[in-house]
């Protein structure tokens, strides 16, 4: 019983310890993701002015294709 008082605070830390790098490790990822899925359709959006942009001036970019 002695070493159950003895080691089970350790334990508990260690515990608690693993969830909290996990979630942190969880919220990166997701933010990771989250920003990537921006950057998608900031990426299209951008193409999508510039298009527009090119055939108001009379400029159509040649597609090769």
């Amino acid at each position: 019983m002695e070493y159950v008082a003895v080691l089970l605070p350790s334990f508990c830390l260690a515990v608690l310890f693993y969830f909290v790098i996990k979630a942190i490790f969880n919220a990166d990822r997701a933010e990771r993701e989250a920003m990537a899925r921006a950057e998608e359709l900031q990426d299209a959006e951008d193409a999508r002015r510039r298009e527009s942009s090119d055939e108001e001036k009379g400029n159509p970019e040649i597609n090769p294709g």
